[in-house]
């Protein structure tokens, strides 16, 4: 018989796929994108020391506050002097807010 898995445990099985091709370094970390109900989360991470380099949090998840997000992230990180990133979709779908995401950190000056 063929087990019914929940969306909880389909959404974990994709994060572990995309984890597993990708990895951000010192010179080029890994753009973590998160949303939930409350926010929008972005950071930069470190997974060779598995420190987060930099944090930004941004209330609301419509379309303008992923755009916020995208160019607050690109500004801190060039104040880092980071120029490369690799992105992280967190099992989302690339469209919509994380989409904005990821296009206004590129016109914020960052290489995705």
């Amino acid at each position: 018989m063929i087990k019914a898995r929940s969306k909880k445990q389909l959404t974990v099985r994709r994060i572990r796929r995309i984890r597993a091709k990708i990895n951000g370094v010192a010179t080029c970390p890994r753009l973590v994108v998160n949303k939930t109900n409350y926010a929008m989360y972005a950071q930069l991470i470190d997974d060779q020391k598995a420190k987060t380099i930099l944090s930004v949090k941004i209330k609301g998840k419509n379309m303008k506050v992923a755009r916020d997000l995208g160019s607050a992230v690109a500004k801190k990180a060039s104040a880092r002097k980071i120029t490369r990133v690799v992105f992280d979709r967190r099992g989302s779908r690339y469209h919509g807010a994380v989409k904005a995401v990821a296009e206004a950190a590129r016109e914020g000056g960052l290489r995705i």
